[in-house]
């Protein structure tokens, strides 16, 4: 598997794409964009490849109400800049706000970011859709190994019908039941993206949230408010 840089040229969609063009392509940018997320030519392809319609979805059902219409209009984001990690630091322990940061610093890794200018709500929904991402991570309990970040996918794909979430699922569950990750056997790991997916679909459309409302709240009232159980469902 490659992991060199695609150069931009090459990643321009054709008009009226079949379905395996898009995968074709969808699927080549999901093979380098690791540790390069917030790269604004990648991301918006994935976007135009498998997702205008999710989100143009998702944006006429905030314009539905008073609070999505202001949500569309104010964009507040989650980005690296635009988040005072040391502000929320200082929040008491438990509250969203601390403990996203002991996420990021237990993680050692960084808040999204990207440089993709917004000429549309449907840019603004593919850019909260990927910066809300650890967010989510933290609200699930869903580990950063593996097999965490595909229950996240499976999540994601229930909750919002994301299909990159499916794409990524699928090329993880081949290499998961291809070479099993250590101490999680095949019909264990099938399970917790079954459940993890049928969770999402239980629990509230996370990005109808204006998380930045609730940095001082408890993570578990807000994880019992906005999620279904994290238990097996049957």
């Amino acid at each position: 598997m490659t992991t060199a840089a695609l150069d931009p040229a090459t990643l321009k969609l054709p008009e009226n794409a079949s379905l395996l063009t898009r995968l074709h392509l969808a699927t080549r940018i999901l093979r380098v964009i690791k540790g390069n997320e917030g790269n604004p030519v990648y991301g918006q392809t994935i976007n135009l490849c498998l997702d205008q319609g999710v989100y143009a979805t998702l944006v006429e059902r905030l314009r539905g109400s008073e609070d999505g219409r202001r949500l569309l209009s104010e964009r507040p984001s989650l980005e690296a800049g635009d988040v005072d990690l040391d502000a929320l630091a200082r929040l008491p322990e438990g509250t969203l706000g601390h403990e996203l940061v002991r996420y990021y610093r237990d993680n050692e890794i960084s808040p999204f970011q990207t440089t993709l200018e917004l000429k549309s709500d449907l840019d603004y929904i593919g850019k909260r859709y990927r910066e809300t991402h650890d967010v989510l991570h933290l609200l699930t309990g869903y580990g950063t190994d593996v097999v965490g970040e595909m229950e996240l996918q499976a999540y994601a794909l229930g909750n919002l019908g994301i299909h990159t979430a499916r794409l990524i699922l699928a090329l993880g569950t081949l290499g998961q039941l291809k070479t099993p990750q250590t101490g999680v056997t095949r019909s264990e790991y099938l399970r917790r993206v079954r459940d993890a997916y049928r969770r999402g679909r239980a629990s509230r459309l996370f990005l109808d949230v204006w998380f930045e409302h609730f940095w001082e709240q408890p993570v578990t009232a807000l994880r019992e408010r906005w999620l279904a159980p994290a238990e097996r469902m049957n």
